[in-house]
């Protein structure tokens, strides 16, 4: 049964290769003396063939069963054949016996070799007396043999203890390269496991860096990771601005660095979007400013981005000058790109987090505001028809005429206190936003303003734009108009309102609410965004429910000239990418 192994072995090929070299002596030889005919050269044409069927063996690392038994006895027939159809001793190779000799010294070594000479000896001894009766000549070339085998079997031990020292080594070589290999294969495995099983930001930037650490330097024992010298640093965009989220090595003040991106290496890995090598760091203007770089002559800078988003970089720094050869910037290339997969999974589990404490905050904020109109308006409205009963009661024994009028009062108070529960009953939930589309849900929003606090609204809507819409961003559109109405009836004390909706560009819709009221300076009310107070909370709704339909939210005013409120709202991703990407632009 023959056996592949991955490796060749380098006794077969040593044994071929003097096996060819004994061939073609052997030609060489039989040329010279004119006897290279057919009847005696056959069993060298056997040896040949044999040499070719052991080559295409070696080539495909395969051995056959008692492959070295079997090679020095193939030898040993075919050139014992070989040497008695040659005419013996006196033929023109009588040195044919070195072949099984060499083989022998190759594969057995001393043994081999010295067996195969005795043997091959004896044969010659037996063909000199049968041949001329006078072995004197046999017993000499045996004798010769003999020694050779001697010489050639320590030749044979040297040289085979020469091909295992190198093997071993070889060996080991390979051996060290494969573990180191497997550990780096298992850095950037459980880099890859950790980052998709956490969502949390400081976790997925610590891991990649003590994963790049650990598959830069998979040799280093765990326990000299200290005195590790490689610089690491994961810096991320904030308000603008490249702040360190993790980094190894780095002192606390580098800690606090800010970074504008806007120049040196920062600026050209951001702007070509690849990862760069650099030299001279101490003469960059921004990282320069870095205390833990100033011992280091090599860097490498990977960006973080995804298509449009960018979000910030991943840097090394170590001290000699070739440390980031093309293996180690390979494998932080791979983990780079794990990074952004994993930190954009962050910032969408972020993302989700405020979207939902957003949405609680709005559907707070809603019940915070229908608390304030039913305390506004038919709470106050309640509280007077109650005052308002009390005294007409009294006044029915007095003067029936008063009491009437007062009744009369009355009457007008509870149809206006219904028709503003409806219209609160309504702009909660409006059936015909559902029943009849966005474009009926706001004329009758407009008709019920007119109706219950005499407020005129224009609407202008464009049907074929309505109908792009979703019902879940008709829904989010329907509260943004009544906000913003609300916000114009009660604090501009505008003439006319109107509302428009129409599409601008492929995929966009643009919703505006105008008026002709009094405005206000948006700067001022801005600014007190974050804050939340009174004057901003409207505006902060409204900012809010825009970001929930994807949309681009936009105001303008001036005091004394009215107030318009616009969204832009993306009806496909592609023009939502558009939209955004303009915007930073």
């Amino acid at each position: 049964m023959v056996k592949r192994f991955d490796t060749p072995y380098m006794a077969d090929w040593f044994a071929i290769s003097l096996r060819w070299i004994m061939l073609v002596g052997l030609i060489v030889s039989l040329s010279l003396g004119q006897n290279l005919e057919l009847s005696s050269t056959w069993p060298l044409g056997l040896m040949i063939l044999w040499n070719l069927s052991m080559t295409a063996l070696a080539g495909l690392n395969i051995r056959i069963p008692f492959h070295r038994r079997l090679n020095m006895a193939v030898d040993m027939l075919l050139t014992g054949a070989f040497f008695w159809v040659q005419g013996g001793i006196r033929g023109p190779a009588f040195w044919a016996g070195l072949l099984p000799i060499l083989t022998g010294s190759i594969y057995f070594e001393i043994v081999g070799a010295v067996i195969t000479s005795l043997l091959f000896s004896a044969f010659v001894i037996y063909l000199s007396v049968q041949a001329e009766g006078n072995t004197t000549l046999g017993i000499l070339i045996a004798g010769i043999l003999s020694a050779l085998g001697i010489i050639f079997g320590i030749l044979g031990r040297r040289l085979m203890d020469h091909m295992r020292k190198n093997r071993t080594l070889w060996v080991d070589e390979e051996d060290k390269k494969r573990a180191i290999q497997n550990e780096r294969m298992r850095a950037i495995y459980e880099l890859t496991s950790t980052l998709s099983t956490t969502l949390s930001y400081k976790r997925v930037l610590d891991s990649a860096l003590d994963m790049s650490a650990a598959a830069l330097n998979p040799n280093v024992e765990p326990e000299q990771t200290t005195s590790d010298p490689l610089v690491g640093a994961v810096m991320l965009f904030n308000a603008g601005k490249l702040r360190i989220g993790s980094a190894r090595r780095f002192t606390n003040a580098d800690m606090r660095i800010t970074f504008e991106g806007s120049e040196g290496i920062l600026k050209k890995a951001l702007d070509e979007g690849e990862p760069i090598k650099f030299k001279d760091i101490g003469y960059d203007h921004e990282l320069g400013r870095v205390v833990a770089l100033r011992t280091c002559t090599s860097g490498y800078v990977f960006p973080l981005r995804s298509g449009f988003n960018v979000y910030g970089v991943m840097m090394f720094a170590h001290p000699e000058p070739d440390y980031f050869t093309t293996e180690r910037t390979n494998l932080l290339d791979i983990i780079g790109r794990q990074a952004v997969i994993a930190i954009q999974n962050a910032r969408l589990y972020q993302d989700l987090v405020e979207e939902k404490e957003r949405l609680a905050d709005v559907y707070e904020e809603a019940r915070k505001k229908l608390a304030r109109d039913l305390h506004d308006g038919p709470t106050q409205s309640v509280a007077a028809m109650a005052m308002r009963l009390n005294i007409s009661r009294r006044m029915l024994a007095k003067d029936p005429k008063l009491a009437n009028e007062e009744l009369v009062k009355l009457e007008e108070l509870a149809h206006r206190t219904t028709k503003e529960i409806r219209h609160m009953l309504f702009t909660l939930r409006p059936l015909i936003l559902e029943s009849q589309g966005l474009a009926a849900a706001i004329q009758s929003m407009s008709d019920k303003m007119m109706e219950t606090f005499s407020q005129r609204v224009v609407v202008e809507i464009d049907e074929r734009a309505a109908q792009q819409l979703e019902m879940g961003k008709q829904g989010v559109i329907f509260y943004i108009i009544e906000e913003a109405i609300n916000n114009a009836r009660k604090h501009a004390a505008a003439e006319a309102i109107t509302v428009r909706l129409r599409q601008v560009e492929t995929g966009v819709v643009l919703l505006e609410i105008s008026d002709n009221g009094v405005g206000f300076d948006v700067k001022a009310v801005t600014q007190n965004y974050d804050k939340r107070t009174s004057s901003s909370l409207g505006m902060v709704n409204l900012r809010e429910r825009a970001e929930l339909v994807n949309g681009l939210f936009n105001i303008e005013s001036q005091v004394g000239k009215g107030t318009s409120v616009q969204v832009y709202i993306p009806l496909t991703e592609e023009a939502a990418d558009r939209l955004h990407h303009a915007r930073r632009n």
